[in-house]
């Protein structure tokens, strides 16, 4: 009996050093807090359905990437690239019909990993002599005296893919004139930038575009970046985000587990669910698109769990 008593005591022992070795181990690995910098969020734009009578160009395809082109520019954004969007359109049998729809944005981003998706309409694309008093005109070239005036024209949606919501809904409008003599052609290309860019049109849609950024800086103002675990291994958690989004080795981040996803009976709509903190990690190393987080407190970490600032 004494024998085992003593078997027991030595495992007992052997256990608790071992812990501790570990628990200094990962001390000697540990880093001072490191604040958290703004990190960029993860955007999808659509091509925008072309609802103008323009002809001469896909206007619709031309405002998405001026779009796309200035919120990488920004520095705050990541935006998914159009040929990811259109192959999971395609696997997932989506958007056969045409116009993107806030169900079909929604699961798409939500698929790619991003937070916000962006789609909508071009509405109205073109400019005008103001002596004639009509609509926009499609012609091509002109010649005239006074005023002339362009106009672009997007009704624009902004969705949350996590819960499926439109989020802001509203029509932006870009509108540039010009006084004296003038001679200009209205053939647009989105391909010449800078040519664009000096045309009355091109700065009309480039107030609209600025527009639409403002809405979705709006948005995600109130809406706190989160990630989530992608990989347990040990005490070694893998995080989907890495320098690419502005994560810094040394960066504490809450972790939660999500509860049961809540529906509105009426709506369909997810309303989120419920999240459990459940510990606390912080950022070892960090690697383009992931980065390696060890525990500092909390246990039962798993693929999904949430991550917070």
């Amino acid at each position: 009996m004494a024998r085992y008593l003593k078997i027991i005591i030595i495992f007992a022992v052997a256990l608790f050093v071992s812990e501790v070795l570990e628990t200094i181990s990962y001390a000697q690995e540990s880093v001072p807090p490191v604040p958290i910098p703004t990190l960029k969020r993860r955007i999808a734009v659509f091509d925008f359905q072309d609802k103008t009578d323009y002809g001469q160009a896909n206007v619709g395809e031309g405002m998405a990437d001026m779009l796309t082109t200035e919120l990488v520019k920004s520095g705050k954004y990541i935006v998914i690239e159009r040929q990811q969007i259109e192959k999971v359109m395609k696997e997932q049998q989506l958007g056969m019909t045409g116009a993107v729809t806030s169900q079909t944005a929604a699961q798409v981003g939500k698929m790619l990993g991003v937070e916000l998706a962006v789609f909508g309409a071009v509405t109205e694309f073109g400019q005008k002599k103001s002596e004639t008093g009509g609509a926009l005109k499609k012609k091509h070239f002109g010649i005239g005296l006074s005023k002339t005036s362009a106009r672009v024209a997007i009704d624009v949606r902004i969705v949350d893919t996590e819960t499926g919501q439109i989020l802001a809904a509203d029509n932006v409008v870009g509108e540039q004139k010009k006084t004296g003599l003038s001679l200009e052609t209205y053939d647009v290309s989105f391909k010449d930038k800078n040519k664009f860019d000096k045309t009355l049109v091109g700065k009309a849609t480039r107030k609209a575009i600025e527009q639409i950024i403002a809405k979705i800086d709006a948005q995600l103002a109130n809406k706190p970046w989160q990630g989530k675990i992608i990989k347990v291994s040990d005490r070694t958690l893998y995080i989907n985000g890495g320098s690419n989004i502005g994560l810094l080795v040394g960066n504490v981040l809450q972790v939660y587990k999500p509860g049961e996803e809540l529906i509105d009976p009426d709506t369909g709509l997810s309303l989120g669910s419920e999240e459990k903190k459940i510990g606390e990690v912080q950022i070892y190393d960090v690697q383009d698109k992931y980065s390696k987080a060890m525990v500092r407190s909390g246990a039962g970490f798993e693929r999904g769990d949430i991550v917070k600032p």
